[in-house]
């Protein structure tokens, strides 16, 4: 079993250093240390962190808090924030984003060991990327509904145009918005009716039903231009033709 991967988003340099240096002791794999939330919002999308280490006065345009909401509206990642300040409007914005834990600066290596020990904990059990989406995503009959900014949202089969993956990561483009999920292409694939939907492509499954140009090479959905594989292309002909 691979070690958790932990982001670390601090941008005192030789604190966000001494952590990594303690985590990678520890056992854990370190994704990237950030300094900003602009950056760390892109390594969380990219990279795909099990939790993430946060601390709460980043520098810049965005806070800790602000970034967590931002990465939190496309991932659900475990945060421990980061902090040098108790005050309690601080303490009430940042406890909005349901932390795992709080670590109070400055600590010292039995606190961070503990409290990345307890998350890893309670985070077993619960939904792994390839185990099926359960808390992502369920199927009924006509529908499914999504987890979309914290909330179980309905969404209509017939209404999807297509799933783009990439990594961990789904994103369910429909005609009202576009959904991502912690949810691999094979776990879609296993889950969404194989009556109307198709892979096409490592990264793509499309709605049959949506389908308006199928070319030798590539499909188009709504002027998307989606690639088709040769090792996909003749299992979807075959299933246009039963339509």
């Amino acid at each position: 079993m691979s070690p958790p991967r932990i982001l670390i988003v601090e941008d005192d340099m030789i604190i966000a250093a001494n952590i990594s240096l303690q985590l990678s002791r520890l056992g854990y794999e370190v994704t990237g240390i950030e300094t900003r939330g602009e950056e760390a919002i892109v390594h969380a999308r990219r990279n795909c962190p099990d939790i993430i280490l946060m601390d709460i006065n980043l520098k810049g345009s965005l806070d800790g808090v602000e970034t967590v909401k931002t990465i939190q509206t496309y991932a659900d990642i475990p945060i421990i924030y980061l902090t040098a300040n108790n005050d309690e409007v601080t303490f009430n914005r940042a406890r909005e984003t349901h932390p795992r834990a709080f670590i109070t600066k400055p600590f010292n290596k039995v606190d961070l060991q503990r409290s990345v020990a307890l998350v890893v904990q309670g985070s077993k059990g619960t939904e792994d990327p390839g185990s099926g989406g359960i808390a992502e995503m369920q199927l009924m009959n006509d529908r499914i509904f999504v987890r979309h900014n914290g909330h179980m949202c309905k969404l209509l089969l017939e209404d999807i145009l297509y799933i783009e993956a990439d990594r961990n990561y789904c994103t369910i483009v429909a005609n009202d918005g576009n959904y991502v999920l912690t949810s691999t292409l094979k776990t879609m694939e296993r889950k969404l009716p194989a009556s109307s939907f198709v892979r096409v492509h490592r990264s793509y499954m499309v709605n049959i039903s949506k389908l308006d140009v199928v070319a030798d090479s590539h499909l188009e959905i709504k002027r998307k231009v989606i690639p088709l594989s040769k090792s996909h292309k003749e299992p979807l002909l075959s299933r246009i033709q039963t339509i």
